[in-house]
């Protein structure tokens, strides 16, 4: 095959060459990140397995071999992962089974973007709930009144006993957050998503502990560089809901670390995903959290976005408001070529009707 174990290995080594221009971070880490997915999309694609039954696969000691574990050893040592992963291996079939029968729970975003109107917002969430939909996040921050407008319309819509998150895409300030959020808990949220600049780990941390008493957790992490920042939101418990992104990070890699340092912090992995082909990259992580780390669904959930999956040559599969484990070979990163040579810059069609 063109990837063996040994290959991954010396990937995560591919780091080390962004130093001067990072480290580890912005555009030459995006871009560590494209290259090492491919790899992985290439070696899943040359088993005949979906990347994420590559991983469920692995010994636990390759899976650690795949991992950097610089500058994260204070938290996170290759001794712990491994007895993390052994541990894991006891019920690790009836969890694999469970998934390809029920599928990993989603929630969806598009429901209540900010702009919407109330007969929108009331259509597509009555749409959602008749599809299976328990879970729902809103977008906030541009007024506090018309915040809780809108909230209260969501809840009462979805019904006291299914789960509202909250979502304000980095907008305050950190005492701003606090009264803003403090503003609309009669809403019971489920968690207050990237309240404030999401490099500000101790406004976090600030934010997290004024919104415990309300029972209101953080989630961040979409916009969160690298490995040793969230190393950093967990020792501070600057965060509630860890949100992974498969391109954000370098690659399967380095989310692998991230995953193993939430477990230990006994923190649930909610990964962020959108209509861009983040759902249908995130998901094979997502398996293996609950299948290889995690092995618990509580407060756990994936996000899930409704558009732009056609141009993905295997779109994600949701059945009930659940995630069903793709089967296709691969990483499900490829996209169709005939949306690709689309929107190729700056002969593609796309682009073309634009000049």
């Amino acid at each position: 095959p063109p990837c063996s174990t040994q290959t991954l290995i010396i990937l995560p080594h591919m780091w080390s060459s962004t130093r001067t221009l990072g480290p580890e971070k912005g555009v030459i880490h995006l871009a560590t990140a494209a290259v090492l997915n491919a790899v992985w999309d290439l070696w899943a694609k040359a088993v005949g397995k979906p990347l994420w039954k590559l991983l469920v696969d692995m010994d636990p000691k390759q899976i650690v071999s795949c991992i950097d574990f610089r500058y994260i050893t204070d938290v996170l040592t290759e001794e712990e992962a491994l007895d993390m992963l052994e541990k894991a291996q006891e019920g690790k079939q009836q969890r694999e089974e469970q998934m390809l029968k029920q599928g990993y729970p989603a929630y969806t975003t598009s429901c209540a973007w900010i702009g919407y109107s109330d007969q929108q917002l009331q259509q597509l969430c009555t749409d959602a709930l008749k599809s299976g939909w328990t879970k729902f996040k809103v977008k906030v921050g541009a007024d506090v009144e018309d915040d809780k407008r809108r909230c209260r319309l969501i809840r009462q819509m979805i019904g006291p006993n299914n789960t509202l998150m909250i979502d304000a895409n980095q907008r305050w300030d950190v005492a701003e957050a606090i009264r803003w959020v403090s503003n609309l808990a009669e809403f019971k949220p489920l968690w207050i998503e990237e309240p404030t600049s999401p490099d500000d780990i101790l406004g976090h941390a600030a934010i997290s502990k004024a919104l415990a008493p309300l029972g209101i957790g953080v989630a961040t992490g979409e916009q969160c560089h690298n490995r040793v920042m969230f190393k950093q939101f967990l020792q501070a418990s600057a965060l509630q809901f860890v949100q992974i992104d498969s391109c954000r990070l370098g690659s399967v890699n380095e989310n692998l670390a991230v995953l193993l340092m939430a477990h230990k912090f006994k923190v649930p992995v909610c990964p962020h995903a959108g209509g861009v082909g983040l759902c249908e990259l995130v998901q094979h992580l997502i398996l293996f959290d609950f299948i290889c780390v995690s092995a618990s669904l509580h407060n756990r959930m994936c996000e899930y976005v409704d558009h732009l999956h056609e141009h993905f040559a295997s779109p994600v599969v949701i059945q009930d408001a659940h995630y069903m484990p793709p089967k296709d070979p691969g990483f499900s990163c490829e996209m169709l070529e005939s949306s690709v040579k689309r929107h190729q810059f700056p002969e593609g069609e796309v682009w073309k009707m634009h000049k």
